[in-house]
């Protein structure tokens, strides 16, 4: 346990190496990408389009809890950039699991934000008239296992980048379009046309985001959500470890 504090410790305290100024742009951006979704979803339901279900507050409750959980919903351990760096080496020296490092690191890089970003907007955005209290008691275990599948996802992801010879850039950009796309982060599924989004709810992606998003806004059940999250966890950890350790062998990173 003392490792694992330290561990995390140690990992949010490097967020802050920095300065607090340096981790503001990426927040500021993170809020100009809120605003123009806010007004978008206003002038739709003005003009009487179809919102696939949502009123208006449930709307912009959705868009503004993904933002406030950007990190959460679509986890980055690190693992995957860290190949072209040789930061992953630095965890085969030390005497832990390398996917509990990874994990604690994670967290570890989230308490800054939650203290300097997430805390401040859940306080602000009421104010404005958004209503950030969850429909559903079942948002946080469905969060807890949303959590635990993106980083399923992403050690996937950094196996990928091995078999591909440290092609971070490319696996990067492809892992964020197809994260964005189709994990419901963005836009939310019943607004997709042609009933698309039926079929992403089902893909593990739609689990990342869509499943709790729903939940925290009431527009779906937990009974609808919940078992498809644990079946995807059950189905992809296995499927990590094993990848990751078939692919350790082939691991190529700068330092060794």
């Amino acid at each position: 346990m003392k490792g694992i504090v330290s561990t995390i410790k140690m990992s949010a305290g490097g967020k802050l190496n920095g300065g607090v100024p340096a981790l503001f742009a990426g927040y500021l951006l993170r809020i100009i990408y809120l605003l123009p979704m806010v007004f978008l979803w206003r002038s739709l339901a003005n003009g009487g389009a179809d919102l696939g279900g949502f009123t208006l507050d449930k709307l912009l409750t959705y868009t503004c809890v993904s933002a406030v959980l950007r990190s959460q919903l679509d986890v980055q351990s690190g693992a995957v950039t860290w190949h072209y760096d040789g930061k992953i080496l630095d965890l085969y020296r030390r005497p832990q699991t390398i996917f509990g490092q990874l994990v604690m690191t994670t967290i570890g890089g989230w308490l800054p934000e939650f203290v300097l970003f997430s805390l401040p907007f859940v306080i602000i955005l009421p104010l404005f008239g958004v209503n950030l209290v969850p429909c559903s008691a079942w948002f946080l275990p469905s969060l807890a296992l949303s959590i635990s599948l993106g980083f399923a996802v992403d050690f996937l992801f950094s196996c990928f980048i091995i078999r591909m010879q440290n092609a971070n850039w490319m696996a990067y950009t492809l892992r964020y379009a197809i994260t964005m796309l189709f994990s419901g982060a963005v836009i939310p599924f019943d607004l997709l046309p042609w009933n698309i989004g039926g079929v992403f709810k089902l893909l593990p992606f739609g689990s990342l985001a869509a499943a709790p998003l729903t939940l925290f806004t009431g527009m779906t059940d937990a009974i609808t959500v919940i078992p498809l999250q644990v079946f995807w966890n059950i189905l992809l950890w296995p499927l990590a470890v094993l990848a990751f350790r078939k692919s350790m062998e082939k691991m190529v990173s700068y330092g060794g």
